[in-house]
């Protein structure tokens, strides 16, 4: 697996661009004396979206994963080979994940140095832990749960969707345009509720880099709800990959 530091790299550098620029439309929008204050959810579900778009631009080596859901959805939907021509084993889904958790906190990480002024003057420590993660608009856990998986089913249902389109032209040709556009959609249409994490490592990574960081200020990392935005999409691309093998047969 001679192509496996380069998966790892890219997972690292796409997942850490998507939470840099995902968390920053979040503190934008939330921190106190910012430009973008008071942009509201569509703001921050469109910033996002593009976030997606730009983590899939410079991570392309490794397939674009971005997110443990993704991966794992891909391994049950039975995918030999991943970006890179990388066999799917034990090994290479540990990198990929690896990557993707470690390219979260640096991205979280990198937004906090950007906002750092701003942080400092955010009164409110659940305003702070908002850029970094999710929180419920009503929290059971069990709805939340299942708020998660849902939203997740349609991420990566989708996403193998568009993997049967072929490499010439159509939807695959487009790349992270479609996926971009995805993410907009699920924020919309069903992150209300949650927040809608969909991806473990986007809502992990920034929630340890908002726990290890001498933010001032910053109140608790709300652990008791951490294992929500993890097990819901981790259930919900599972899932969407078995659906996909009898849903979106191959023709």
């Amino acid at each position: 697996m001679e192509n496996i530091g380069v998966v790892f790299l890219s997972e690292l550098v796409g997942t850490a661009m998507l939470v840099l620029l995902g968390t920053g439309v979040v503190a934008n929008v939330a921190l106190a004396k910012n430009k973008g204050l008071g942009g509201g959810f569509l703001m921050v579900t469109i910033g996002w979206g593009f976030a997606v778009f730009a983590g899939v631009l410079v991570s392309l080596n490794s397939g674009s994963h971005l997110n443990p859901a993704v991966t794992l959805g891909l391994v049950a939907a039975g995918t030999d080979e991943f970006g890179s021509d990388v066999p799917v084993n034990v090994t290479s889904v540990l990198v990929y994940i690896a990557g993707q958790m470690l390219g979260a906190i640096l991205g979280a990480v990198f937004c906090w140095l950007a906002y750092k002024q701003h942080f400092d003057a955010e009164p409110e420590p659940a305003n702070k832990l908002g850029v970094f993660s999710t929180g419920p608009a009503i929290r059971s856990y069990g709805w939340n749960l299942v708020t998660e998986a849902i939203g997740t089913f349609v991420l990566v249902f989708v996403i193998l969707a568009f993997g049967g389109w072929g490499d010439g032209g159509g939807l695959a040709a487009l790349g992270p345009l479609p996926v971009a556009i995805l993410v907009i959609v699920i924020g919309t249409s069903l992150g209300g509720p949650t927040g809608y994490a969909i991806n473990p490592a986007r809502d992990l990574g920034p929630r340890i880099a908002h726990f290890i960081l001498p933010i001032k200020g910053k109140g608790s990392s709300d652990w008791s709800y951490s294992w929500v935005p993890v097990v819901g999409p981790i259930i919900g691309g599972v899932v969407a990959g078995w659906a996909s093998l009898v849903l979106l047969p191959v023709v």
